[in-house]
């Protein structure tokens, strides 16, 4: 049964997922030490491409419903089990109309199809959890949505370890197990939604979340703009990789996801402030005072862990990356160094936790369209410098492309940034704190271009020391408040 008395909160559940992401993130990287020992670079680079190729495409089928109930979900917790239900309705008939496609798709990869079909599934199955960790979250349990993801990750890396320990080179076996780990997680994830969102009275429906869900037609409507969004955003951190396979192949791919891999990793830090965030904004998207303050508090947050990702990324990577996958990615044989490109790569990671308050504001504010608005365009200057950047590159070398591919992804970061900023109004606040703004951006890109270029110990002391009096600010703002909605709701 829901637990009435809890509800969303930014502190509280923005530790639970990043506390989770974190452990998550280890048993990853080791799941993908593994594979790259494994498996041949082009073996390799053809299961990212899988995996990848239909998480993109299936991910319509999220439809952007579980988007919608992590922001109205809080305001109705005994509605959100009924919503869910209503959600896995809609994804269910959104499915019959996406399978064709599937089935063209693998047919057309003959020599590669119980690949294609695995990578089918464990999309499918991604998506289908998708539901039921959001209705956990929106109930206020970010425990046990965490717990899923943990417990998800560890039964995929111990069945990588099993196929490692018996030597298989196999790169179906490895897929299946992925789709197992997969499976789990999503059972967890219903079990746990049903004992926390599930309800004794059949009575309660979905319309009880507003009015948005009186029928299936308005729910799409408001779901669409999230739905446009999830259908072109995971190009932004796989077009890159898409365009180096076009102009290149599987091996410089390969070399890429490397790099890409600890910088992912980073990532799903500003994805759990986001997941944290969203919820309570929606709690009080018609209170524009309260509403700001929370952006406002998030923000110095934000500004204080711009270094400590900086450091902590720089030192695991230059450490512990080379240590784990084979030479052949660090030593220049594919053309360039994965621990070099990922250094570029940081400079983005730091844009992407600077826009978390303002992309995050988009999606919880009344016009959701701005939020679609701001992805399609950084989609698509993701492409246009793509193609541009690693066009010129192939033309010199393959070293050169996949470093132009790191520099590619940083400016369609800026974009992002910079455009969420003006977008959900934020541009005066910018403005106020401009001085600071400039020496961050400043600082982050001096500092990553030098350590990809392995000069680094002068430029990283001269960014910590000016850049920690923000960290201490921020976790002064985290002990402060805990909890960002009003006391009453934080109970």
């Amino acid at each position: 049964m829901s637990d009435q008395s809890r509800r969303p909160s930014f502190g509280r559940d923005s530790v639970w997922l990043a506390s989770a992401d974190v452990v998550a993130v280890l048993l990853a990287f080791v799941g993908q030490l593994i594979l790259a020992r494994a498996l041949l670079s082009e073996s390799y680079g053809l299961f990212v491409i899988a995996i990848d190729l239909f998480a993109t495409l299936f991910l319509l089928l999220d439809l952007g419903l579980p988007t919608l109930l992590a922001r109205d979900g809080p305001r109705n917790p005994s509605a959100i089990w009924p919503g869910m239900v209503r959600i896995y309705r809609l994804q269910g008939l959104a499915m019959l109309l996406f399978a064709p496609i599937a089935v063209w798709i693998v047919l057309t990869q003959s020599s590669h199809d119980t690949l294609m079909l695995l990578g089918a599934g464990v999309a499918l199955v991604h998506i289908a959890s998708y539901a039921p960790r959001t209705a956990l979250r929106a109930a206020g349990d970010a425990r046990f949505e965490s717990l899923t993801k943990v417990i998800e990750r560890i039964v995929t890396t111990i069945g990588y370890a099993l196929l490692f320990s018996l030597a298989s080179t196999d790169v179906v076996a490895y897929a299946t197990v992925f789709l197992l780990g997969a499976i789990v997680g999503l059972l967890l994830a219903l079990i746990g939604a049903y004992r926390i969102c599930g309800s004794s009275d059949e009575r309660i429906e979905s319309s009880v979340l507003g009015s948005v869900w009186v029928n299936n037609k308005s729910i799409l409507l408001a779901a669409l703009p999230f739905a446009i969004t999830l259908g072109v955003l995971p190009y932004v951190i796989r077009i890159e990789k898409f365009i180096l396979a076009n102009e290149l192949g599987y091996d410089e791919v390969a070399l890429f996801h490397v790099a890409q891999l600890a910088w992912l990793a980073g990532l799903l830090v500003p994805q759990a402030m986001r997941s944290a965030l969203l919820p309570v904004l929606g709690a009080s998207r018609n209170d524009a005072l309260r509403f700001n303050q929370h952006l406002d508090r998030v923000e110095r947050i934000c500004f204080g862990l711009v270094p400590v990702g900086l450091v902590a990324g720089a030192t695991i990577v230059w450490i512990l990356l080379p240590v784990g996958f084979p030479a052949e990615y660090f030593d220049g044989t594919l053309g360039a160094s994965a621990r070099d490109v990922f250094m570029l790569l940081l400079i983005g990671w730091a844009m992407t936790v600077l826009s978390v308050p303002s992309y995050t504001a988009l999606q919880a504010g009344e016009r959701p369209w701005l939020f679609t608005l701001l992805i399609f365009t950084v989609v698509l200057s993701s492409t246009v410098f793509g193609l541009f950047l690693i066009g010129r590159g192939a033309e010199t070398s393959a070293g050169l492309a996949i470093e132009m591919a790191a520099y590619a992804s940083v400016a369609s970061s800026f974009v992002m940034l910079m455009g969420g900023i003006v977008l959900s109004r934020r541009f005066s606040a910018f403005m106020q704190r401009g001085i600071q703004w400039c020496a961050t951006l400043l600082l982050v890109v001096v500092t990553c271009v030098a350590l990809s270029q392995q000069s680094y110990w002068a430029l990283t002391g001269l960014g910590l020391f000016i850049l920690l009096p923000q960290g201490l600010e921020a976790m002064k703002t985290t002990v402060a408040t805990p909890s960002l909605l009003k006391p009453d709701e934080a109970e």
